[in-house]
């Protein structure tokens, strides 16, 4: 059985080539209205060297007038933003497709709290002997973290200290396989890394690249968790989704759900709070048919959801 150091040696040699280092211009205006040029700095992740994509955070292109991409070998390329997206901080860059190879993507909805994980990043390129990396376990999965004006959901939480610059750098599993996006946007996060699980990464940049967007799903309500005090004062289940609003012609309205109404089940799942609709939401695809079961008074009302797409 290989050692720690063989494992850790292993992964990062087999890996390292498909981290890349990013840097970019972006203009901003000094105190007195100067615009001048801001540099900075990243790391990125091949996904696929046929079409020179490269898997990154949003916050480090964000606003990028220039995007630049260096291989461990020195090799530099301008690169362009595909798309990117604020909500899951995924985002997207195109290159000359020549001398990149692909990482291995895993599965991280199979993750386990404890296993090993090796984060790497390339915050420097070749000028400082390519990747850097540093090791941990995972230390819990499905965290959710507010920071700043948005929240963080699913991310995957570990010991490995996720510094700046290896921020959009690879989180792998002991096989070198791929299993999160890191990030370094949590600004309380000393001690501890985040990553975003490369399944909710992949998802949204196939959609970044098919569509430039991220089309989300969306079901037309606006709804509240239905608490003891809101069952008790309304006379309603102890669990659901209290429906408040509907979107006119939206997908639930299309429905014949109305307000008042109780959902209580999505394709045969527990609805009991806004988290597990949320949840619901984010396994399914703009134009998939769900089926639902709504609570209305005594009736129990089984009918067909078509989601539209989220503004």
């Amino acid at each position: 059985m290989p050692s720690y150091s063989e494992i850790v040696i292993g992964a990062s040699e087999k890996a390292g080539d498909s981290v890349v280092n990013i840097s970019i211009v972006r203009m901003a205006q000094d105190s007195f209205f100067n615009t001048v040029p801001l540099q900075g700095m990243g790391s990125g992740i091949i996904m696929d060297e046929g079409n020179g994509m490269i898997l990154t955070n949003n916050h480090i292109v964000a606003g990028a007038q220039r995007v630049a991409v260096t291989l461990n070998s020195g090799k530099r390329f301008s690169g362009t933003i595909v798309g990117a997206d604020r909500v899951t901080d995924i985002a997207v860059v195109r290159v000359e497709p020549d001398g990149l190879k692909s990482a291995e993507l895993g599965d991280s909805d199979k993750l386990r709290v404890g296993q090993l994980v090796i984060a790497i990043g390339n915050p420097f390129g070749f000028l400082l002997g390519g990747p850097t990396v540093t090791t941990g376990v995972i230390s819990a999965l499905n965290r959710h973290i507010r920071a700043e004006d948005r929240v963080f959901e699913n991310l995957i939480q570990t010991d490995a200290p996720i510094n700046p610059g290896n921020s959009g750098g690879a989180l792998l599993d002991e096989d070198a396989k791929v299993i999160g996006v890191n990030t370094a946007m949590i600004p309380f996060a000393q001690g501890i890394g985040f990553a975003i699980p490369i399944n909710v990464a992949k998802q949204a940049a196939e959609d970044l690249v098919t569509y430039g967007k991220i089309a989300r799903p969306w079901i037309g309500i606006v709804g509240v968790s239905i608490t003891e005090e809101i069952a008790r004062y309304y006379n309603l289940p102890p669990k659901g989704i209290l429906v408040m609003r509907i979107a006119s012609y939206g997908p639930a309205d299309q429905a014949g759900i109305i307000v008042g109404d109780v959902i209580a089940d999505i394709d045969d799942i527990a609805i009991d709070d806004m988290e597990d609709l949320q949840r619901a939401m984010r396994q399914k695809r703009v134009g998939d048919r769900i089926e639902v079961i709504i609570l209305r008074g005594r009736q129990r009302i089984q009918t067909k959801i078509i989601l539209g797409e989220a503004e």
